[in-house]
């Protein structure tokens, strides 16, 4: 799922490309992606682009008259600019926005159609679609620790609730986690003073510096081959390969459809967590340690 780092870098290009420009047509390939009636998507066209920001996961196009266009491109969902009489990327095509200088394309790899549409008229109705986490970025260290300890979570579930913080999903909070050297499983209340603070700066540098790293690979060009695993990533997606920082394999836990990545060696004292499917299977002989583990 495209996290703060993409989302900024999308806005960034949208905002040069739509800005003052008026949308002449919305295509809908596959109708499922509009999520909302009323307003009507045909009120939509017409109008020019007035401002883009991100709320949260989502993008947030404004027009003109209060109407706002809302993207959440859940896990597969992608945004493609092309020529103004190009063709549509075929099957992939959720919905594709016509303008004068170009096409917006909303595409969707895969089977499971999760990314979705709204057409919402106001600004009361776009902030009810904001889940209120909170904006790491520009926080403070108080409103920080105000959020971790709102709710007790592991670290990795409350840095990636939506609830709590704003943009944060399952990549980036590998990552976070890692240079904090925190477990993504210590429990937000278990944290002392030093540790918020030092998760504070992780969170805080993380997410600007991979904000700049992508905004400079993007260059002029719209962003391509936005993904959760990423060259230069610590441990997320980095299963088995040696940590940049102590060398030790980065260990991985799989539940669902996500995984948490972390150096055993940095971050838990050397301790491998359970995974529930795998200690399970191997009782005694799974490996309670990183040296055991080499």
């Amino acid at each position: 799922m495209p996290e703060l780092p993409d989302l900024a870098v999308y806005v960034d290009h949208l905002q040069q490309r739509l800005l003052g420009h008026t949308l002449e047509r919305v295509r809908l390939p596959s109708t499922f992606v509009l999520r909302s009636v009323e307003p009507p998507i045909a009120r939509a066209t017409g109008r020019k682009v007035v401002g883009v920001r991100r709320i949260g996961k989502r993008i947030a196009i404004a027009l003109e008259g209060g109407l706002f266009l809302v993207l959440h491109l859940m896990i597969a969902g992608r945004l493609r600019w092309l020529a103004r009489i190009a063709s549509l990327p075929g099957r992939i095509t959720l919905a594709a926005f016509e303008f004068e200088n170009g096409t917006l394309a909303f595409t969707e790899a895969g089977t499971k159609r999760r990314a979705s549409l709204h057409l919402v008229e106001g600004e009361a109705a776009l902030a009810a679609m904001d889940p209120g986490g909170l904006e790491v970025l520009d926080s403070t260290l108080d409103a920080f620790r105000e959020r971790l300890k709102r709710e007790s979570h592991t670290l990795k579930r409350a840095l990636a609730d939506p609830h709590l913080f704003s943009g944060i999903g399952n990549a980036y909070s590998d990552e976070i986690l890692h240079r904090a050297k925190l477990s993504p499983f210590q429990q937000t209340g278990a944290l002392s003073e030093e540790e918020i603070a030092r998760l504070h700066a992780a969170a805080r540098a993380t997410l600007a510096e991979w904000t700049e790293r992508l905004r400079k690979k993007a260059g002029e060009d719209f962003p391509e081959k936005v993904t959760a695993f990423r060259e230069g990533m610590a441990v997320h997606g980095r299963y088995r390969k040696p940590c940049p920082v102590c060398g030790a394999p980065i260990q991985r836990i799989v539940y669902a459809d996500n995984e948490t990545n972390y150096c055993a060696r940095c971050q838990t004292g050397g301790r491998v967590l359970a995974d529930r499917a795998l200690s399970r299977l191997l009782k005694k002989s799974w490996p309670r340690s990183i040296d055991e583990l080499e």
